[in-house]
């Protein structure tokens, strides 16, 4: 879909959506997807023509995933949260979840400081005044993030590459799955490259209302990768959400030339592995792991219809179990369950999954989301990891 074809009318008031939101299901707050996407839509006149529920929509995608006809009903509603924004003012608290590349680069340089004040219960308290929950801290910065972590390490050059698009999550919170996914990618024969371009892929922007600030971000994004995309190299990311933004939501929000030839060499990590494996070109062989774990899988991942592509990989480690939770939305929703008010909410949603997880007596799960494996330790105590890291782990 392309900008500007809202395609309302092709809702078809089936309620299939409204059945599959998970924050439906968890508050009366939220008036439901068809509600305020496609039936508002065909009736909205200016900017304030917004109902307030909307504000509680987790751009899940849900009620993508669900809807028969095709419509996109998240891209009405961030469309429509964008226009309101457009005349009223964000909140501080907003524009910080909204901005994360911003806070990494300003957090990362002190991140011991920074850190310790995320945690302090003095600190927390302050934070909520401005609408954080108090009941978590925010994600951790890693003292040296991915690219500076990156800069430094020796790769076996190769013929064949990939370029690697970390994303914001990954480069400031939690770089070791960026340098975990080089190491898996250098024993598949492949030398990874990670320009210095790249900026935040505008997930949070878009999802705050801030559409405008994410166009702007597309359109640097979409000029670095359609170079490597003009060159046959494939795009791969390790964060979902990432990849569902770069290849699919471009396409559905901005009008950029470049956008469809990026989107054809997209690949999830475990999606560009898992077709090596199938096409036997895999190097390497799996090592024994003694291990019962439960997957997840985010809903931006079930949102790109490829499938589960980290069971089926993790599936051929050999002595490996791996339980696929299959219970829905984890309630977090990148910035969503860091908000006061939608707190309780996210865990309400995630109830079914820490549940599943509880009843399944594992001690390991596994997430291919950042934000989804902290909101599975929160709920359960429980590590979580990302697939990129066991699959390095059991290469023999």
């Amino acid at each position: 879909m392309k900008k500007n074809q809202h395609l309302p009318d092709e809702c078809i008031s089936c309620t299939s959506c409204v059945a599959h939101c998970p924050v439906t299901a968890a508050t009366n707050k939220f008036r439901g997807p068809k509600l305020v996407g496609p039936a508002l839509e065909r009736f909205r006149y200016s900017s304030n023509d917004i109902e307030p529920s909307l504000d509680y929509c987790s751009n899940c995608k849900n009620c993508d995933i669900s809807c028969p006809s095709g419509v996109p009903i998240s891209t009405l509603n961030v469309r429509a949260k964008a226009e309101y924004y457009k005349t009223h003012k964000h909140s501080l608290r907003d524009w910080m979840l909204a901005h994360g590349e911003t806070m990494g680069k300003l957090a990362s340089p002190f991140a011991g400081i920074t850190n310790f004040a995320l945690s302090n219960p003095i600190n927390k308290a302050i934070m909520k005044q401005i609408g954080l929950t108090d009941k978590r801290s925010l994600p951790s910065y890693a003292s040296r993030t991915f690219y500076q972590r990156f800069k430094k390490l020796k790769q076996k050059p190769g013929e064949n590459k990939v370029i690697f698009y970390p994303g914001c999550f990954i480069n400031y919170n939690d770089p070791q799955v960026g340098m975990d996914f080089v190491d898996v990618m250098q024993a598949a024969g492949y030398e990874v490259l990670v320009p210095e371009e790249f900026v935040c892929c505008g997930t949070p922007m878009v999802a705050s209302g801030y559409l405008d600030e994410a166009e702007k971000n597309a359109h640097i994004n979409i000029k670095e990768l359609a170079k490597w995309a003009d060159k046959g190299y494939p795009i791969v990311t390790c964060c979902t959400s990432c990849h569902l933004m770069l290849q699919q939501e471009y396409q559905e929000l901005f009008d950029i030339p470049g956008n469809d030839k990026v989107a054809a060499q997209m690949y999830n990590a475990t999606e560009f592995l898992l077709d090596l494996y199938n096409e036997g070109k895999l190097p390497f062989k799996f090592k024994p792991m003694k291990e019962r774990i439960v997957y997840h899988a985010p809903c931006h991942l079930r949102a790109q219809g490829i499938g589960r592509p980290s069971v089926d990989l993790l599936e051929n480690i050999p002595g490996l179990e791996v339980i696929d939770a299959d219970a829905g939305c984890c309630g977090i929703s990148g910035s969503y369950g860091f908000k006061e008010e939608k707190y309780d909410i996210s865990m309400q949603v995630g109830s079914a999954l820490f549940e599943k997880i509880k009843q399944s007596h594992v001690n390991l799960v596994a997430s291919d989301c950042g934000t989804c494996r902290m909101q599975i330790t929160h709920g359960t105590g429980l590590k979580a990891v990302h697939p990129i890291t066991l699959i390095k782990n059991a290469i023999a």
